[in-house]
């Protein structure tokens, strides 16, 4: 199975992270942590980007805030799929980081997970994994089937409730 690689642009947002990686632990996807900064560590950054693929990595996750060029470094740098989460700071809420990764020049394609939603990210990334394997196909499709019946669930509960 190919690795998920997980990139933060500061250890600052390790909190957010920490959602992906433990959805990546569930599923059994091997993963490697990192902490690279577009800014502050650019030439690591791009040698981990331009060798991901050769290293067996199949999707880059990278997670920053404020300028967040984060993944788009990383997407410049490697054919492979990027997603990027914007982090949330104390400077406009996180909007800045949504829009700088969200906004790539044509031709650098990120896919962009809402802010903070670094679960969404790591979903993503195993259903791009997904593809090739059937193994976690299935686990997908079961964790979406019990993520419907919990609903239905709620559902009667609530009717229960406020339907007389």
């Amino acid at each position: 199975m190919k690795k998920v690689a997980v990139i933060m642009g500061s250890d600052s947002d390790l909190p957010v992270v920490e959602k992906a990686i433990s959805v990546l632990k569930d599923y059994g996807v091997p993963h490697e942590v990192h902490v690279f900064s577009a800014h502050r560590t650019p030439e690591e950054a791009s040698a981990f980007a331009k060798s991901a693929r050769s290293n067996g990595f199949g999707v880059i996750i990278a997670a920053a805030g404020m300028a967040a060029h984060l993944a788009g470094a990383f997407a410049a740098n490697t054919t492979l799929p990027v997603i990027g989460i914007p982090c949330s700071s104390q400077v406009l809420e996180g909007m800045d980081a949504l829009l700088s990764t969200v906004m790539m020049p044509p031709g650098i394609p990120v896919a962009t997970v809402g802010i903070n939603t670094a679960k969404n990210a790591a979903l993503l990334a195993i259903e791009i994994l997904a593809v090739e394997d059937e193994g976690l196909a299935e686990k997908l499709l079961k964790d979406r089937e019990q993520n419907h019946a919990k609903i239905l669930e709620k559902d009667k509960a609530i009717e229960a409730q406020f339907n007389q």
